[in-house]
């Protein structure tokens, strides 16, 4: 029969704040545009660190650090996450193109496919819109490949923080499969 962790258990199997600097991080980054919520950008930098993800790009109206929402769902990942700020989404993501990161858009577009079928290249960064209009056509233009998470209720997508886990994790244990195969 499993024995549920206490907490001590759970936090000794972590690594310390201190250790983050010299730890490999995944060659996947973030590129959240546009989100109104507050809320969903703490979220984001949760997820962000419990993938170790390279990169936190936030981009056009989306709000950062310091604020009290965004540190409220964050729990510390704000000191654990790289991230910049920055109002110009297409600078960034020429810069991202220009250092061969693959811009992968969480998107629905005529060309969308389905998260788990796509070919994906590593670095890549997952682009991420706002919660009511996406992303913004801009950035849909410059992205190498569109992917969905399908779904199969009446609502047409997940919120954004909880797509970007769905896609995060996914793209991390592709990135762990490549690396070692045999695995």
């Amino acid at each position: 029969m499993p024995r549920k962790l206490v907490h001590e258990e759970i936090k000794a199997a972590r690594p310390m704040p201190g250790e983050l600097a010299g730890m490999e991080r995944f060659p996947v980054s973030i590129f959240a545009e546009n989100i109104r919520s507050l809320y969903n950008v703490g979220s984001i930098f949760r997820t962000a660190d419990g993938v170790m993800a390279e990169q936190l790009w936030l981009c056009g109206y989306t709000g950062y650090p310091p604020r009290k929402e965004i540190d409220k769902t964050a729990l510390g990942s704000v000191q654990s996450v790289p991230w910049e700020h920055s109002e110009h989404s297409v600078e960034v993501l020429t810069g991202l193109k220009e250092r061969g990161v693959q811009l992968v858009a969480l998107e629905h577009t005529d060309s969308s496919v389905k998260y788990t079928e796509a070919h994906y290249t590593f670095p890549l960064c997952v682009m991420l819109g706002n919660e009511v209009e996406g992303l913004s056509d801009q950035a849909v233009s410059m992205c190498d490949v569109a992917v969905e998470i399908p779904m199969y209720g009446i609502k047409q997508s997940l919120n954004v923080s909880v797509a970007c886990g769905v896609i995060l994790y996914f793209l991390v244990e592709q990135f762990l499969k490549n690396k070692n195969p045999d695995k």
